[in-house]
């Protein structure tokens, strides 16, 4: 099976790093959709590239097209079907169907990706859901948080990264907020095709969030965390920090691990990984929503470094099939935490302060993502943070101190945004 290819769906550039270090040279094929290979350039990004073996455009967003994947490239023989995106999960589990290797399922990864069909399937099992309804305009929007009390949360029901999801707490809002939210552009992330529109709003729960990341092999639990979560303040529910392992009681974490496994069977997952989010109030997990695949903001690095322990290396075991290659740890050793940056809205003047963070307490990563002379819109979803700060230290709460300070010390500096000229004289 060594020289079996993983075919991975869905680029994600620090993949090439993050599995040249556990898979051999040439033994991957990466399925990514035309128009993002275009847009992201990932031709170049993949060019000298050990790891890589092929690039296959592919739509494999559409229904239909993994099975039409089978019957073009049958001759591929894949160890592994692996997906990396959160639009992957349907095509890569179906794949894995029909070549008879280990996957999610199809059925599992279809309810997943689905909010609204997650929370139909879960709140049927008995597990604690928000009050939830199908919305279709802002006059639908606006009865749900007139027959209820407190603030609701309008979302879409199948993107990602907080696309297109607001807190609405007053009957004012609900125009503006609707507006903002149908506009869903992922820009090079997803293909120029249009996507299917559907809006959900629920109640809002207030209380502390975690994920809780879960290995599986045919349903059953093989490694589980649970990663604490913080918020940027605002209506936009983005991530600012997350910590591993969360800062709770055994107890609780206990809780979110059974819930878990309660989600893991309700939507029928087989193999591989699953990220489910929560909120816990007055003592009760509430399903948030729980994604079929690798965690993104640098949850499975925090993982790793925290336990430690190789959870890449026991994923691709897993999806090949394969005995795990270690015992896999019951409880972290260490704590690591991540801490995004964002910024006001503008024009960025000066970036400063990046080597010192570089070399503050504990810090093991530092990236700013934008400079001098870029403009800033604001802070929609994740793919508007403008960098992060990944520490790692002996416990939870060391370990949030140190990323905090860390990112402290980046100061970027800001200037309003020059106005068109019919703007400026319309204005004075």
């Amino acid at each position: 099976m060594a020289d079996k290819p993983i075919v991975i769906v869905g680029f994600v550039a620090t993949a090439l790093s993050a599995f040249a270090q556990i898979l051999p040279d040439h033994s991957v094929i990466f399925v990514e959709e035309p128009d993002v290979i275009r847009k992201r350039q990932v031709r170049d990004k993949i060019a000298g590239a050990g790891l890589v073996r092929d690039l296959i455009a592919w739509e494999f967003h559409l229904p239909g097209k993994a099975d039409e994947f089978h019957q073009v490239h049958g001759d591929l023989n894949p160890a592994a079907v692996v997906p990396l995106t959160e639009y992957a999960t349907p095509f890569a589990a179906r794949l894995a169907e029909r070549l008879g290797l280990p996957g999610a399922g199809l059925g599992a990864a279809q309810i997943l990706r689905d909010k609204e069909l997650l929370r139909r399937v879960s709140a049927a099992a008995g597990i604690a859901n928000p009050e939830m309804v199908r919305v279709d305009g802002p006059a639908d929007v606006l009865d749900f948080l007139r027959g209820g009390s407190g603030p609701i949360v309008l979302k879409p029901a199948n993107r990602q990264a907080s696309v297109g999801t607001q807190v609405i707490h007053e009957p004012a809002q609900v125009e503006a907020a609707w507006a903002s939210c149908v506009v869903q552009d992922e820009g090079v992330y997803v293909p120029d095709r249009v996507m299917e529109l559907r809006m959900l709003a629920e109640r809002y729960v207030e209380g502390s969030e975690y994920s809780v990341e879960m290995l599986v092999r045919a349903g059953d639990e093989l490694f589980v965390n649970v990663t604490g979560k913080q918020l940027f303040p605002g209506p936009r529910p983005v991530e600012l920090g997350h910590v591993v392992p969360a800062d709770i009681a055994p107890e609780l974490a206990g809780t979110l691990a059974a819930e878990t496994r309660r989600v893991v069977a309700a939507v029928g997952f087989g193999d591989g990984i699953v990220h489910c989010e929560w909120i816990v109030s007055d003592g009760i997990p509430y399903l948030v929503e729980c994604a079929g695949r690798f965690a993104g903001d640098g949850i499975i690095e925090l993982i790793q470094r925290a336990y430690p322990v190789e959870l890449n290396r026991a994923y691709f075991a897993l999806m090949k099939g394969e005995p795990l290659p270690e015992v896999l740890p019951c409880r972290a050793a260490g704590a690591a935490a991540v801490r995004f940056l964002s910024i006001e809205p503008g024009v960025v003047a000066d970036v400063r302060g990046v080597e010192e963070a570089e070399r503050a307490a504990g810090v093991v990563h530092c990236d700013v993502s934008i400079a001098a002379g870029q403009e800033f819109a604001g802070l929609r979803s994740s793919w508007d943070r403008v960098g992060d700060v990944m520490v790692t230290a002996d416990n939870p709460a060391q370990a949030q101190r140190l990323a905090e300070a860390a990112a402290d010390l980046i100061r970027i500096e800001m200037r309003p945004a020059e106005r068109p000229a019919e703007l400026a004289t319309a204005a004075s």
